[in-house]
């Protein structure tokens, strides 16, 4: 599969996951359960198109990402990709290894450009590249049994992969990054939630409801106003406060333009409802 992002989503066939749609809110469905779900090249390549044709899809308003099974994701596929590496570093094309690493990469940058939130819900294995899934997720729900690790160290690697040396610290503190980071192993579902890597736990039978109702309460809200506010968080990383107070004021006043912004102030004033339709 290609990787162009002119593709419309609708001309797009995954074979590595499922995709499904439910009113607003589009499901992901990493679909390889004996194997608990690892990623390929070719899912790589299928996810990052399917997040950057998300882009252009305005009746998506919310996006579900799972894994089949009872596992979210155990990272790369140890035979599909590891072992097609480690041929190239003793063949010296290490042009082809940076060329997997960017690819890799490329899937998160997706995924924070894709307006929509997407929520990942967590069972059982999460684990490297999976664990990079769900951190690159805008909200995570786990169930008790799920465990999360970024174990690159375990594979000869470094902890800096996809993205997650600036990310984790960012939503469980650097401290607690590092710790993970540098041992590979694995969190805990109480440490996650603890930790505010999980925004709450619910019961493996009722994960994948609890997501998706979740998914469709922010399906149902303002999307321009939270396509906004994914912009903002992922944008004010590196701004100082004032620098991202001011871009916030611009992004708070283009959302004031919205007809969402007058259909709540008259939803206010009539005691109702507001129905949000995102312009």
């Amino acid at each position: 599969m290609t990787t162009s992002p002119e593709i419309p989503l609708s001309r797009l066939t995954p074979s590595t996951f499922l995709w499904s749609v439910d009113g607003a809110v589009g499901t992901i469905t990493l679909n390889r359960p004996e194997r608990k779900n690892p990623l390929t090249f070719e899912s790589y390549a299928e996810l990052t198109e399917h997040f950057r044709a998300l882009v252009h899809v305005r009746e998506i308003r919310a996006v579900v990402i799972t894994g089949a099974g009872g596992n979210f994701c155990s990272g790369g596929d140890v035979h599909e990709i590891i072992g097609p590496l480690v041929a190239a570093k003793n063949e010296g094309r290490v042009d082809d290894l940076l060329r997997f690493t960017s690819m890799t990469g490329g899937l998160v940058k997706a995924m924070r450009a894709c307006p929509q939130p997407i929520v990942a819900a967590v069972d059982g294995v999460c684990a490297g590249a999976g664990a990079i899934l769900a951190m690159a997720s805008d909200i995570r729900l786990g169930t008790p049994g799920s465990r999360v690790a970024f174990l690159f160290t375990k594979v000869g690697l470094s902890g800096a992969d996809m993205g997650a040396c600036a990310m984790l610290p960012r939503i469980i503190g650097h401290g607690r990054a590092a710790e993970l980071l540098f041992t590979g192993r694995f969190m805990s579902a109480e440490e996650a939630e603890r930790w505010g890597f999980y925004a709450r736990l619910t019961s493996a039978e009722s994960l994948g409801a609890e997501a998706a109702a979740l998914a469709a309460a922010l399906a149902s809200g303002p999307s321009f106003a939270h396509a906004i506010t994914k912009a903002c968080l992922h944008e004010e990383w590196a701004m100082s406060i004032d620098d991202a107070i001011s871009h916030e004021a611009k992004a708070q006043a283009v959302c004031m333009t919205t007809g969402d912004f007058e259909r709540a102030y008259r939803a206010f004033v009539e005691k109702r409802p507001p129905a949000f339709r995102g312009d």
